[in-house]
């Protein structure tokens, strides 16, 4: 978006709707490569996250719990990704190397001049709560 205006072509819906999705697929992207740096490029600082066994309102303090949970994700597999302005749920299947097996996630990202500043994370936790010490 230019000016306040819509790319050609698109309505300002439209474009709102690509825009949040490319922040929050960028933000999927570097963490897929394990790029901290460029993941933190896409979150704003005072970051709201809520999920099932904590809660952050600092972008440092969400990222490093999601770094020290790395080493047991497999892969990720993306099921589906739905827009609407500045909203964008991602649906997708996290495959641990643990006997948690594979869960089915979905996350809430909202995005706010152009950077995440909130997300909410929702799956069954039950099988992860030994490893969280719950």
């Amino acid at each position: 978006m230019l000016a306040g205006r819509a790319a050609p072509g698109l309505s300002n819906r439209e474009n709102k709707m690509t825009g949040a999705k490319d922040v929050v697929m960028g933000f999927q992207a570097a963490m897929a490569r394990e790029d901290w740096t460029g993941a933190r490029a896409h979150l704003a600082d005072g970051l709201k996250f809520v999920g099932p066994f904590e809660s952050f309102t600092r972008a440092e303090d969400y990222l490093g719990a999601i770094q020290k949970l790395h080493n047991i994700v497999e892969r990720v597999d993306l099921h589906k990704v739905f827009v609407e302005g500045d909203d964008v749920c991602v649906l997708y299947d996290l495959v641990t190397n643990t006997p948690a097996g594979t869960a089915f996630i979905a996350e809430w990202h909202h995005v706010s001049q152009g950077k995440i500043d909130r997300v909410r994370v929702v799956f069954d936790a039950r099988p992860f709560a030994p490893m969280m010490g719950r």
